[in-house]
Parts: structure tokens; C-alpha cells; sequence
């Protein structure tokens, strides 16, 4: 008998989906707003010409970007949402369509503002916040612009760069229509022959499972039917990557690499660091590997074999319900201010919480300035109590970022986004091990942590090295085929894994089904994230309420410092290779508690 089948939107308890009508109550006052957004290219185009004529014209013009920062925030979290509640509703994605040519045209009336800020002599910038004390508020995003002379182009240039935009993005949009919307996997058999059905949302669910001919059947599910449009797939991704390069070229950086850390104020060396120093500890991965083999018992040890839980006799089911109650208890360190947000969000339905048919793949939070919305597809596992946990460490950063600092500087810019979501995770674990005798449960659990280290901390990195990879190849004038892709990916997973490893042909398609591939320099992020926040919550519990004041002011500081300064003053450098060698000195250490409690 098959499993029960996934829920149409439609059939969902209303209570466990999130209110986005909190945003928009009807999809009529969101094209009302629409509406309002198509007159502002003219008000922007009223500017043309006169930035540095007085203080209070450039302030006006700042104070217009902020109103249409929180008008579009607005408009494009609804629109979105809307479409990720089912992706094959076709309503919602014209929606985003509408919203991102309105979107254009604005960058595109606006295409002036950089020139004209960067042509401003100094000595006039020092007469405009004299004539305007009001321009202070906006002098540090000022300053980040002017620094950026040599990476901006004439007025007619940018404006082509806008214009632009809307196609440079197509690749990502095709990806995410044709892998959650249109591509469907035959079910997965067990050893009973029973089928169960195999979506993005119950991939991850069906690989930890202990019967491993439904392991490898969904495993070959998921990645031979990638193989059949393999060629699509390489085209896609070489898509996007000719966007980026094109991107970096025009805009005169010396890498793509360079040209997305330097929009976030990271430095190169972080990213190259960070591949360097796992690289020196590869052989805590080799270690583990061995140690997963052994216990599990197998002559060898397949990918579909990573994810199982190495002690198969401990069953933690935990309800969303449970999950919230254990999330809240682990984050007591945390202080009841931060409690309080997330009982917010727990009350008032800032949460999508199960899976239906359509629905966008995965978990994230989106920050909206009404209230973030976090988007689950939870299955009552042990994983998805840590994905809440994650996504309202995220919500919460966003929260108190919007609430402390002016629209100017409420964004936070990405690579410290993983930090808050991972921090709490890492409570989480502490608290779990802290609250259990039971020699079986505390493996099971150290278990849980040692494959976060290696999803987070070891695979990211691996995906870091493949998209810089892939990069290089496409700047030095390389197509980027399924061979080629499969290829790299393939040498790149053998000198992550180790010689312990089997290669499971089906692996190398991995790349044809990460999403994160489309997002531009993202996945290392997780791998610093994580080192950062290991440290962190380490600090958390160890020096109580100093330590956690330090860490909220982090949380409220959006982008209002660069972000290697804000986590300094959160009490980690991430300028050096310090917190990833201590992070896998860590995982190192568990391997050996593991083996000790499996003996």
C-alpha cells in the first residue's frame, strides 16, 4: 500500500500556514500598490541632475529610496509567498513578472544615482551635510557607494545594466520552475515493495530511513531522472553562470569572486581561507567516514548510505508542536526578549509549516518588515526540529535588525545571515546532550551533530570549491557541458570523502538539483556561518548574559557596520582561519566520543 499522498494547498489546517495576509489582505491591494509603484520612475527621474545641488534635495532623494526599499519589500513578499504556497499557480508568477518589470524600469529611471553620487567632489560632499545635518543617517551607505568609483559605469551604461536585469535572472527562474513545478520522480519501493512518494520535500526524510533498499531506490529516483535532462540542466547552470561573469566583466572586477564578496565588504581571503582550512582537516572527514562504515556494518559505503542514522535503534518522532516547545527550552540562555519574538512568531502564524502539492521545496525565512515569514515543509523529525530552529534564528535576525535600524541599514547583508540560524542550532544540540543519560540517545544525537558538521562545515565548502570551479572555467573561455560538470563534481566529491567512500555513479548529478548554485557566491556562507556560530553559542552558554547582550546587538546591527566588524563585536574574527580550525578540531573530538559510546 502506498503512503498517504501529499495534501493539496486547499486541504491545509489554516492555523499552519503562515498570514500573509498579514502584507496584502487580498490579492486586489497588492496591484493597488502596484499601481503605485508604476509612478515612481518619474518621481526618480525628477532627480536627474541634481544630487549635489543642496542637502535637502539629496536628502529627499534618499528618503524616496528608503519608501520605495519598504514598498517593494512589501509587494515582492506577498507575490512571492503566494507563489512558493503552490509553484504550479501560474496567477503568482505572473505577479512576480509584473513586479520585477516595474522593478526594472526603476533601476533603470535610477540608473544616474551612482554616477552622479561618485562625481560629487569631496569638498562639495562636506558642503551638503553641513547645509543638511540630516544626511548623517545616510553617510556610511554614501561613503560605500563613492568607494565603489572604478566598478561604476557612465549613466547610459548602468541604465543598460538595469535593463538587464530581468534577463540576467531568467536562469535561476527557469531552474526553480522546471525542478519544483514541473519535475516529477517515479516512487521509491522498500524492501516490502510498498512505494512511497518521492518529492523534494520527503527526499532528505526517505534517505535517513534504516531500509536501505528504500534508501538506494529513492536515490536512484531522485538522480536518474536528473540524468535525463542532464544537458538542460548543464545548459541552465552555464546560463547562470555566463550572468555572473558578464556581470563581474562589465562591472571591471578582477573575478566574479571578487565582485560578490566585495557588494558584502568580505573580503576574498575569507572564501579562499575557508576552502584552505578544511582542506588541512580532511582527514577528520576520512575518520568519520570509517567510523560510519564500521558501525553501520556494510562491506561498502554508498552516498545513499550518508544519511541513515548510524544508531538505528532510537526513534526520535517529534511533532511541530514538540518541536516548538524544545526549540523555546534549548533558547532559555538566549534571555526572555528573545523568547518572546519567537513566541510572536509561534502565535501568530509567521510559519508555513507542512508541505502540499506545489509547494517550493526546502525551508528559508524571509524577512518582511511587517514580520518574517518562514517557510518549513517539517515531517516530524529530529532534522526538521533543527530547521525550525534555524529559520527562526534567521526570522528573529531580521526582526530585530528591522526594528532597531533605519531602512537604510535594516539589511543585513548575507554573510551573516547564516550565523543567527546556526547559533541557535547549536543551543539546541547543547541543550539535547545536556538533557539526556540514555548512552544510546546521546549517540544518536552526537550522530546528528557530527552530520551537521559535515552537510554544513564539509559539503558547503565542497560546493563553495565547485562554484568557484566552474567560474574560472567559464571566465577562461570553457562551456560548461553535463560532462564537464559531472567530471569535476565527481573528483571533487573523491577528495572530500575519502577512499572509504564507493562511488555511486548517480552522484556526480548532484549539482544538476542544488538550488543554491543560482545564488551567486552563497554556499560558503553556511560553512563560516557555522564555524561562527559554534564559537558563539560556546561563548553564549559559557559567559551568560555579557556574552548574549554582545550577541543581540549583533542581531539589531542589520548592515549599519561591515559585517567582519559586527561579528568582532559579537566576540568571533572570521578574518582568520581560527573559528573553522576550531569548529573541526570540535568534529574531531566527537568522532572520538562517538566510537567511545558505540563500544
Amino acid at each position: 500500500m502506498a503512503e498517504q499522498r501529499i495534501p493539496k494547498r486547499s486541504e491545509v489546517d489554516k492555523q499552519y500556514t503562515w498570514a500573509i495576509e498579514d502584507i496584502y489582505p487580498t490579492d486586489e491591494a497588492w496591484a493597488e500598490d502596484l499601481a503605485r509603484l508604476g509612478e515612481i520612475p518619474d518621481r526618480i527621474k525628477a532627480f536627474k541632475g541634481r544630487l549635489g545641488e543642496s542637502g535637502d534635495t539629496l536628502l529627499e532623494f534618499l528618503k524616496l529610496s528608503d519608501d520605495i526599499s519598504v514598498l517593494v519589500d512589501s509587494l515582492a513578499n506577498y507575490a512571492q509567498r503566494k507563489s512558493d504556497e503552490d509553484t504550479a499557480v501560474s496567477k503568482y508568477q505572473a505577479m512576480m513578472g509584473q513586479l520585477m518589470s516595474y522593478y526594472v524600469e526603476i533601476n533603470s529611471a535610477g540608473s544616474f544615482e551612482t554616477p552622479e553620487l561618485i562625481s560629487i567632489s569631496d569638498e562639495r560632499m562636506s558642503e551638503l551635510y553641513k547645509e543638511q545635518p540630516a544626511l548623517e543617517l545616510y553617510r556610511l551607505n554614501l561613503d560605500r557607494i563613492r568607494r565603489k568609483k572604478e566598478h561604476v559605469l557612465s549613466e547610459n551604461e548602468e541604465r543598460i545594466m538595469a535593463l538587464a536585469g530581468d534577463a540576467l535572472s531568467s536562469p535561476e527562474n527557469i531552474f526553480s520552475m522546471f525542478s519544483d513545478a514541473d519535475l516529477k520522480f517515479p516512487d521509491a519501493l522498500d524492501k516490502d515493495g510498498n512505494a512511497h512518494q518521492v518529492t523534494h520535500g520527503s527526499y532528505s526524510p526517505l534517505m535517513q530511513q534504516s531500509d536501505r533498499v528504500l534508501r538506494k531506490s529513492v536515490f536512484e529516483s531522485m538522480y536518474h531522472t536528473y540524468d535525463k535532462f542532464k544537458n538542460t540542466m548543464a545548459s541552465t547552470l552555464s546560463a547562470q553562470i555566463k550572468s555572473v561573469q558578464f556581470y563581474s566583466k562589465a562591472r571591471k572586477y578582477s573575478s566574479s569572486l571578487e565582485a560578490s564578496l566585495e557588494a558584502h565588504e568580505v573580503p576574498v581571503e575569507v572564501y579562499t581561507n575557508l576552502i584552505e582550512a578544511v582542506h588541512q582537516n580532511m582527514h577528520y572527514m576520512y575518520d568519520y567516514v570509517a567510523l560510519r562504515k564500521r558501525l553501520l556494518g556494510v562491506d561498502e559505503l554508498h552516498f545513499y548510505d550518508l544519511y541513515t542514522h548510524i544508531v538505528s535503534d532510537v526513534e526520535m518522532k517529534i511533532t511541530f508542536d514538540q518541536a516548538k516547545e524544545t526549540v523555546l527550552k534549548a533558547l532559555a540562555p538566549m534571555g526572555e526578549d528573545y523568547l518572546n519574538i519567537m513566541r510572536e512568531g509561534f502565535a501568530n502564524r509567521w510559519i508555513d509549516v507542512f508541505e502540499n502539492e506545489g509547494k517550493a521545496s526546502g525551508a528559508y525565512s524571509a524577512g518582511a518588515r511587517v514580520h518574517p515569514f518562514v517557510m518549513l515543509n517539517h515531517k516530524d523529525t529530529l532534522n526538521c526540529m533543527f530547521t525550525l530552529a534555524h529559520e527562526m534564528g534567521h526570522a528573529i535576525h531580521s526582526y530585530l535588525s528591522n526594528k532597531n535600524q533605519p531602512v537604510a541599514y535594516s539589511d543585513y547583508v548575507i554573510f551573516v545571515a547564516e550565523v543567527a540560524s546556526t547559533c541557535n542550532e547549536a543551543l539546541l544540540m547543547q541543550y539535547l546532550l545536556k538533557n539526556t543519560d540514555d548512552k544510546r540517545e546521546k549517540a544518536y544525537l552526537i550522530n546528528y551533530f557530527l552530520e551537521q558538521f559535515r552537510t554544513t562545515l564539509y559539503r558547503q565548502t565542497m560546493f563553495a570549491e565547485f562554484e568557484l570551479k566552474i567560474n574560472e572555467l567559464v571566465a577562461s573561455g570553457e562551456s560548461l557541458t553535463a560532462d564537464m560538470l559531472n567530471s569535476i563534481y565527481t573528483e571533487l566529491n573523491k577528495l572530500y570523502f575519502g577512499e572509504g567512500m564507493t562511488y555511486d555513479p548517480e552522484i556526480t548529478l548532484e549539482w544538476a538539483r542544488i538550488p543554491h548554485f543560482y545564488y551567486n557566491y552563497y554556499v560558503y556562507q553556511y560553512a563560516t556561518g557555522y564555524s561562527a556560530a559554534i564559537a558563539l553559542s560556546t561563548r553564549i552558554l559559557n559567559e551568560g548574559e555579557s556574552a548574549v547582550k554582545d550577541y543581540i546587538g549583533f542581531l539589531s546591527g542589520g548592515c549599519s557596520k561591515d559585517p567582519i566588524s559586527l561579528l568582532r563585536g559579537a566576540g568571533v574574527d572570521m578574518a582568520t582561519a581560527e573559528p573553522i580550525n576550531k569548529a573541526l578540531k570540535l568534529f574531531g573530538s566527537l568522532i572520538g566520543q562517538m566510537d567511545d559510546l558505540m563500544k
